[in-house]
C-alpha cells in the first residue's frame, strides 16, 4: 500500500456475530442539510442527496475519509466509550477464567480475518491462502473446544501480517503494539490499529479511481439535475437572479483597484491588474463576481442559486474562514505597524502571534468585543515581552495605549483596517478564480503576505469548489449568460470560461 499520511482517529472493533461480544459501533451523525425554505422539501432533500459524496471527490482531488469522532465529553461519547470498556472487561473475564471461555475471542479473531483479507490487493492470492488457512474459523473453534487456542501466538501472527499490509505512515503503531504482553490490551490495539489500515485503504481506493469518480460526478450530478428540471420548468429561476445581479454589479461599478497604500505595485501586468481591469462582459468575469457574490450571501436571502444548494455548506465554511482570516490579517497589520520588521521578520513570532489570535477569536462572532480586548492585551503583551528579549526599547505607554485602542476597534465592522482587508482578500480570490491560486500568489495586495499559506489554502478551496460547479453546470449557465451579455462576447469566451 503506498504511505497515506492523513491520520484518522482510533476506533475500537465493530460488528461481531455474538450478540454478548458486540462492542459498542460509533453513533452516527446526521448530514448537514441546508437549503432555502423557499424550494419545496422535495426538492431539497432530492438535490442535497444527489451524489454528495461523489461532488466532494470531484471537487477535491486531496479528498480523504475520516472517522467520526464523538467528544469524550458528550453524551453519546460517554456511553460508546463506558461499552467499550464494559466489552473489552468482559473479554478479559472470559479469557481469565477457569477453564478459559473463548466465545467473544473467536468472534474477535474472525473479525479480524475479514478485516485482513479486506486489505488485500486482487493479485495477492498466496497471502490471502495463507491468512485463511492461519485463521481458519473452524479449526480455531476446535481448538477452544479443546482449551488449546493459544491467543497469543495467533496475535503474533495477527501482528506479522499487519506489518506486511500497513501503509508505512502506520508502521511505528504497529510496532508498539509488539511490546504489549496483556492479551486483551493487545486486541484492542490491533482493532485500532486495524481501523486506521482500513481508513487508509478507502482513500487509497479513492484516490486511485478520482479521475474516473470526477468525471462520473459532473456526468450523474447534470443528469439528476436534468431530471429535477424537467419536472419543474422554474427550477433555474433564482439562479437567473443571481447572474443577472452578478452582471449587474459588474456593469454599475468600475472594475478598478481599490486604494491600495503601503502594498505591492498592482500596476499591469501583475495578477490583481489583469483580474480587475475594464474589459466587456464576458462569461468568465460575470460567473466570477456571483460566485464572490456568494460570499457576502444575505443569510435571510433565500433566493439561493438552485445549482448551488448542495454547496451550500461548503460555500458558508469558507465564508466563515475568510472572516476568520480577515480579522487574522488585521491583527498583524496593525501589530506590524508599531514594531515593523524587528519582530515580523521572525517566522517564529509571527506564528506564534497567529496561534494566539486565531484561539483569542474563535467567539468572535458572538462576542466581538471581548474578543478583541483580550486579543490586544495578548499581542501588546506578546510584543512588549519579545522586545525586551531582544535587547530593544519597549514600546511607550502612548505607543501600547494606541496599539490596543487600534485592536480594539478591530471588533466593529465599520473598522477601516478590517474594511480594507475584507476588500482586499475579496480581491485575491477573483484573482484566484481568473487566472489561478499560483498566480495570483505572486503579487499579494499589502498587508496579506503574513497570512500567505492560509490564503492558499483558502483560494484552492474557493477555485476547487466553483470549478466543479461550472463543469456540471456550465450548459446552463451558457443558456442564461447568452440573455445577458451579446452573442459574440459569449462565443469567444465560451470555450476559455467554461
Amino acid at each position: 500500500m503506498p504511505d497515506v499520511e492523513e491520520k484518522v482517529p482510533l476506533k475500537d472493533p465493530g460488528h461481531t456475530e455474538s450478540g454478548s461480544c458486540e462492542p459498542e459501533t460509533s453513533v452516527p451523525t446526521q448530514e448537514d442539510q441546508s437549503g432555502p425554505e423557499a424550494h419545496p422539501p422535495r426538492l431539497i432533500d432530492r438535490v442535497n442527496n444527489v451524489s454528495k459524496l461523489s461532488s466532494k471527490i470531484g471537487m477535491n482531488h486531496d479528498f480523504h475519509m475520516e472517522e467520526t469522532v464523538l467528544p469524550p465529553s458528550s453524551l453519546e461519547g460517554k456511553v460508546k466509550e463506558t461499552m467499550h470498556n464494559a466489552f473489552w472487561d468482559h473479554l478479559k473475564e472470559q479469557l481469565s477464567a477457569a477453564p478459559p471461555d473463548f466465545s467473544c475471542a473467536l468472534e474477535l479473531l474472525k473479525e479480524i480475518k475479514e478485516i485482513l483479507l479486506s486489505l488485500l490487493l486482487p493479485r495477492q492470492n498466496r497471502l490471502r491462502s495463507e491468512i485463511e488457512e492461519a485463521l481458519d474459523v473452524d479449526l480455531l473453534k476446535q481448538e477452544a473446544e479443546r482449551g488449546a487456542l493459544n491467543v497469543p501466538h495467533l496475535s503474533k501472527y495477527i501482528l506479522n501480517m499487519m506489518a506486511l499490509l500497513c501503509a508505512p505512515v502506520r508502521d511505528e503503531a504497529v510496532q508498539k503494539l509488539e511490546n504489549i504482553t496483556d492479551p486483551v490490551r493487545l486486541l484492542r490495539g490491533i482493532f485500532q490499529v486495524l481501523g486506521l489500515m482500513k481508513m487508509d485503504m478507502v482513500n487509497y481506493t479513492i484516490q486511485s479511481f478520482q479521475p474516473h469518480l470526477q468525471e462520473h460526478s459532473i456526468w450523474y450530478e447534470r443528469a439528476k439535475f436534468q431530471e429535477l428540471l424537467n419536472k419543474q420548468p422554474g427550477l433555474l429561476d433564482h439562479t437567473t437572479k443571481w447572474l443577472t445581479q452578478a452582471a449587474a454589479d459588474l456593469t454599475a461599478l468600475p472594475l478598478t483597484c481599490p486604494d491600495n497604500p503601503n502594498s505591492s505595485s498592482m500596476a499591469c501586468p501583475s495578477p490583481n491588474e489583469a483580474a480587475n481591469s475594464p474589459e466587456p462582459l464576458s462569461p468568465t468575469m460575470v460567473l466570477s463576481q456571483g460566485f464572490l457574490n456568494l460570499l457576502l450571501w444575505d443569510p435571510e436571502n433565500e433566493e439561493f442559486p438552485e445549482t448551488l444548494l448542495m454547496d451550500r455548506t461548503w460555500l458558508q465554511e469558507l465564508k466563515s474562514q475568510l472572516h476568520q482570516l480577515t480579522i487574522l490579517a488585521s491583527v498583524l497589520l496593525v501589530a506590524s505597524s508599531f514594531s515593523g520588521n524587528v519582530l515580523f521578520g521572525s517566522p517564529q513570532f509571527v506564528d506564534k502571534l497567529k496561534r494566539i489570535t486565531k484561539a483569542l477569536t474563535e467567539e468572535f462572532n458572538s462576542r466581538p468585543e471581548e474578543a478583541m480586548l483580550t486579543v490586544s492585551e495578548q499581542v501588546s503583551q506578546e510584543i512588549h515581552q519579545s522586545l525586551r528579549n531582544m535587547g530593544l526599547a519597549a514600546l511607550s505607554s502612548d505607543n501600547t495605549a494606541s496599539l490596543i485602542g487600534q485592536l480594539q476597534n478591530i471588533a466593529t465592522k465599520e473598522n477601516c483596517v478590517r474594511s480594507v482587508i475584507d476588500q482586499r482578500i475579496h480581491l485575491f480570490l477573483k484573482c484566484c478564480l481568473v487566472l489561478g491560486v499560483q498566480r495570483s500568489l505572486l503579487d499579494l495586495p499589502g498587508g496579506l503576505t503574513l497570512i500567505e499559506a492560509e490564503l492558499a489554502e483558502l483560494g484552492q478551496k474557493f477555485v476547487n469548489l466553483t470549478h466543479h460547479n461550472q463543469q456540471v453546470f456550465g450548459p446552463y449557465y451558457m443558456e442564461i449568460l447568452k440573455t445577458l451579455i451579446s452573442p459574440a462576447q459569449a462565443l469567444e469566451t465560451e470555450v476559455e470560461s467554461l
